[in-house]
């Protein structure tokens, strides 16, 4: 059998006049889908009684219940359920599920998903334009479709501030645009601030997307940048965090994205955002939905239906909220002729559901991949043939020995610069702690409520930077955790108690290439393997998302104040207000490197 990927549905300019056979009663489909309410994404009405005429894996037309009349090889009864179009994620990070592309596939059509634009930036940042284009081979071959949005900010500040195992230039991001059809915009330019300030490389990476005629997503904070980032090509974002900006950004011309992650997490931001409708007024015509970062475990739990289903509760009716979730995305990126929408020669990319918007199957181009909630033999096959990524990819993870994980105790007196860590987890504070002269570090720790963070370079690219500092409010309570998805280096961040326990967290992270794991006192309690790039799992979304819930269990009882998802963005040194990176801390947006200790 050929694979079930993007490719298994031939182009429309091949199959119009079949279609059109189809459509008019002058040949049979292959499949009817009877029985059903249909939720028309083009004038966001429910439309009772229809059927669905689908051939070569494209839909053929829509019709009144009762039209077909015999001669289809197969005929499916919905029993008065919603049929919609398939879902459409307009932003991702597929390395955040810490699984491939293949293995994500699975949880996106069992939540009714079945296109995603990502943004590889993670992968880039460890295996420049190598890991970007392992991706896309990866991409190919998933039962599912997937589009790039080609990495623009890798790094994501410059090598004065942290060592990144990739460095995306604008000769290279063209190169991708010129050879990989699959990339249909430029990234989220998450160096606003460089923007809006008219920096000569970040505006040559934007005139390489433009002059080719793609689109530049973008990330922004601030209302005050929103004029200059918009000047400067940036047409979407998904970054509002309150209706305000998110008001600006659509006056701007900017698409909207509105994200929705679990609520424990940093990325719930829709319930604010979506003001700038149910409050001000603002049309929803260029508003999308999106879910942006998801671990394994929380991707099978909110997907992009949830978040749909979140906008329903904040104010949208549930049609408006499902073409947020569909046509607008693909509008967004010129495939609402493709997809989003169930119009004539579309792909037959279906879901099937009830009032509660809840996906119970899923059809991927013409094919049954999800039923019942469960997936079919079909896409258990496509999931257990998946792409093997190169062995480069399996050897990222480069540290010197004998590495010192803690910092000198200061000889006196003096002020403490300290990440002060805060829910939901974007955003960091930045403590000044004046401090008296102490015998150890337990002592400090103890009255101002600290414990050591550090950065560990691991791309090999330095002689071993190691980068100390402390964290407050983060509220560690023995032992050590470790990540090597350190945002958006993706180095090694360590957070402890003790330098022995943070160094079996650190030999715990490289002896498999690349993991997040929690210790205490000498054993090792909690762990997620990530061999690939030091990012991803080469197992099913299943079996690593029963390791996620194991590691948050840990994570939890470890005292951390924020989930690992937040703490994987301590070093993300584009977002305020103070960072560590392997060169040390960072303050955002001056763009500067602040000393840990000064003396009185």
């Amino acid at each position: 059998m050929t694979r079930l990927t993007r490719f298994s549905v031939a182009p429309l300019a091949t199959m119009t006049r079949r279609l059109a056979d189809v459509a008019s009663g002058r040949a049979a489909p292959d499949l009817v889908i009877q029985g059903a309410r249909v939720l028309s994404t083009y004038s966001e009405r429910i439309l009772p009684e229809r059927e669905i005429w689908i051939s070569g894996g494209r839909i053929a037309a829509v019709k009144p219940s009762g039209t077909h009349k015999g001669g289809a090889k197969a005929i499916y009864d919905a029993k008065g359920g919603i049929i919609a179009p398939g879902l459409v994620d307009p932003h991702i990070h597929i390395e955040s599920s810490m699984v491939t592309a293949c293995a994500y596939a699975e949880a996106a059509l069992l939540n009714g998903t079945t296109t995603i634009f990502c943004d590889s930036h993670e992968i880039g940042n460890v295996m420049d334009v190598a890991g970007v284009e392992a991706m896309l081979e990866d991409a190919r071959v998933a039962p599912l479709s997937i589009f790039l949005t080609v990495p623009s900010t890798v790094p994501a500040t410059s090598p004065e501030l942290e060592t990144a195992g990739g460095d995306l230039t604008p000769d290279k991001i063209a190169a991708l645009f010129d050879k990989w059809p699959e990339a249909v915009a430029l990234g989220e330019k998450m160096d606003f601030v460089p923007v809006a300030m008219g920096d000569e490389r970040s505006h040559a990476i934007i005139a390489a997307a433009l002059s080719r005629g793609r689109p530049v997503s973008g990330h922004v904070y601030g209302r005050e940048f929103v004029a200059a980032y918009a000047a400067s090509g940036v047409t979407d974002t998904h970054e509002a965090i309150d209706r305000e900006i998110a008001d600006d950004m659509l006056e701007a011309g900017i698409w909207l994205f509105l994200r929705g992650g679990p609520p424990t997490t940093p990325w719930h931001s829709l319930p604010q955002a979506i003001k700038t409708i149910t409050e001000l007024g603002s049309s929803h015509k260029r508003v999308a939905v999106c879910t942006d970062d998801r671990d394994a475990d929380d991707l099978m739990l909110f997907g992009l239906d949830w978040v749909v289903r979140e906008a329903v509760k904040a104010g949208m009716s549930p049609e408006q909220a499902w073409s947020m979730g569909s046509l607008h995305g693909a509008t967004r990126f010129g495939h609402d002729g493709e997809i989003g929408g169930m119009g004539g020669g579309r792909r037959a990319d279906l879901v099937l559901m009830g009032d509660d918007l809840d996906p119970q199957s899923t059809w991927y181009g013409g094919e049954l991949v999800v039923d019942g909630a469960k997936i079919t033999p079909l896409l258990d096959a496509a999931l257990s043939d998946r792409y093997q990524y190169p062995k480069a990819a399996y050897q990222t993870v480069k540290l010197p020995a004998g590495l010192k994980l803690t910092p000198e105790l200061p000889s006196g007196p003096g002020t403490l610069h300290a990440i002060r860590t805060e829910l939901p987890g974007i955003t960091l504070g930045h403590d000044r702690i004046e401090i008296e002269a102490a015998n150890d570090w337990g002592t400090l720790f103890e009255r101002h409520g600290l414990c050591f963070v550090t950065v560990v370079e691991r791309h090999g690219k330095s002689a071993g930077n190691v980068a100390h500092g402390v964290l407050s409010n983060f509220s560690l309570l023995r032992g050590a955790v470790a990540s090597s998805v350190g945002h958006d280096s993706h180095n090694i961040i360590i957070a402890g108690t003790n330098e022995p326990d943070m160094k079996l967290a650190l030999e715990t992270v490289a002896a498999t290439q690349g993991g997040v794991c929690v210790v205490a006192d000498g054993k090792v309690l909690a762990k997620i393997d990530l061999p690939i790039a030091g990012l991803l799992s080469d197992k099913r979304v299943t079996e690593v998302a029963e390791e996620t819930k194991a590691l948050k269990v840990e994570w939890e009882k470890a005292g951390c104040s924020i989930p690992y998802m937040g703490f994987n963005l301590i070093p993300l040194s584009v977002i305020p207000e103070i960072r560590i990176t392997d060169k040390g801390l960072v303050l955002v947006p001056e763009m500067e490197i602040q000393a840990m200790f000064e003396p009185a």
